[in-house]
């Protein structure tokens, strides 16, 4: 039997939030923790599965405004993905998936990104990885290669206040970064005791230079010992800065802290500059991940909507089950001041599907290693390195540095 989705209202909420505790065998969320997420959430973009009156399934995005290629641009953040265990293997997700990508084309809403908890499951759906970042874990007192003192500094209590300006100067250049308001400040400032696992509440550091404020971290620490010598960790949530000086001073204060014996940081860049400032770089543990995974809603308005890094004029010949407006043939015309993207009949010099130009969208996967992966099929001999090297785009590896 088909089970009803619908879209919920603010009443809905607290039930569908259950649904996700026990998707993603959580803890039972206080109501302050659920009030923080809520904040963040429209409840007419967001659904749920019912079985009679109780919600079994839910999914919905958050309206964002994210940096991509060539400027801000809106993207639908698809989030609260998940199918209560009695109800699994019943098509909920599919149906889920579908009217929201639906619902996004209708709105005319053309790109969706998300945070994957397993990434083969949003393959199916029409997303394809856009951005990876690095998880690094590395050695208290590591050296630098070249002389790096942390002065400048103040320790303060974590407000929006201090930190809004130097987040927004940042996000303003590096893709996948979106726009954040109030709600989102008190998401990412958000610090229950309940969820820090034994460790500080959390704490920020700022870097002061000539104009202001041009950095911070946000961080916690979980002190232990081992055979009475200490053990601990600094665990860094986030550290922004506007220029190369103030990152490497905040990541000196941070290596120096005493009493500790690592700095794990879950989410950097993949280019993130510590790598090249270490003095022995195999000293940090480098973990490369995916990051956002991009779908395509409306092909040709996405591909329309970005700039490119150089000039191209091609035409793509694009599959997609999920979506059928977006196949068939597409003339992309393109440059650095923006582009066109429109339907042709003319004989296609790539082929591609939606999953491949979502892959390419922030310019942090490149269409030459998805053809090298099998998935981009050359019909125009120099094509392939033509729209490769048009994707890609000049500045920081596109990455978000904040999951939701």
């Amino acid at each position: 039997m088909t089970l009803p989705i619908r879209t919920l209202t603010t009443d809905d909420l607290t039930g569908v939030w259950a649904v996700l505790e026990h998707a993603f065998a959580g803890p039972h969320a206080s109501d302050e923790d659920r009030d923080v997420e809520f904040a963040l959430a429209d409840p007419a973009r967001f659904y749920g599965g019912y079985d009679g009156d109780h919600p079994v399934a839910s999914g919905g995005s958050l309206a964002l405004s994210m940096t991509v290629p060539g400027g801000s641009r809106p993207v639908a953040g698809v989030t609260w993905i998940g199918v209560q265990p009695t109800h699994r293997r019943r098509g909920l997700l599919t149906s889920i998936m579908g009217r929201l990508i639906g619902d996004l084309h209708d709105r005319g809403e053309a790109v969706a990104a998300l945070w994957a908890s397993e990434g083969a499951i949003y393959q199916r759906f029409g997303f394809g990885p856009a951005a990876w970042d690095v998880a690094l874990a590395v050695p208290s007192h590591a050296a630098f290669n070249r002389p790096v003192a942390a002065t400048g500094l103040r320790l303060v209590e974590p407000d929006r206040t201090d930190l809004r300006a130097v987040y927004d100067s940042v996000a303003a250049t590096t893709g996948g970064w979106h726009a954040r308001d109030d709600a989102w400040w008190d998401y990412r400032l958000h610090d229950p005791e309940g969820n820090r696992s034994g460790a500080s509440p959390l704490r920020c550091v700022l870097a002061d230079g000539p104009t202001g404020v041009e950095g911070y971290a946000l961080y916690a620490t979980r002190q232990e010992w081992e055979s009475g010598r200490p053990s601990g960790t600094a665990h860094l949530r986030e550290l922004v800065a506007v220029n190369p000086e103030a990152k490497a001073r905040l990541w000196r204060y941070l290596l120096d802290l005493d009493l500790l014996q690592s700095v794990r940081s879950h989410i950097t860049g993949a280019d993130e500059p510590l790598l090249q400032l270490l003095a022995e770089p195999r000293a940090a543990v480098p973990r490369l991940k995916d990051n956002l995974w991009v779908r395509l809603v409306d092909v040709a308005a996405a591909l329309g909507g970005r700039a490119y890094a150089a000039d191209v004029d091609l035409v793509l010949a694009v599959e997609d089950d999920a979506c059928p407006w977006n196949a068939g043939r597409f003339r992309l015309q393109a440059g650095r001041d923006g582009a066109t993207c429109e339907s042709t009949s003319e004989e296609p010099d790539l082929r591609v599907h939606a999953a491949d130009l979502g892959a390419a969208y922030l310019g942090g996967t490149t269409l030459l290693s998805r053809a090298a992966a099998g998935h981009v099929t050359e019909l125009r001999d120099g094509a392939l390195v033509e729209a490769s090297a048009a994707f890609s785009w000049p500045g920081p590896a596109p990455y978000a540095p904040l999951a939701w």
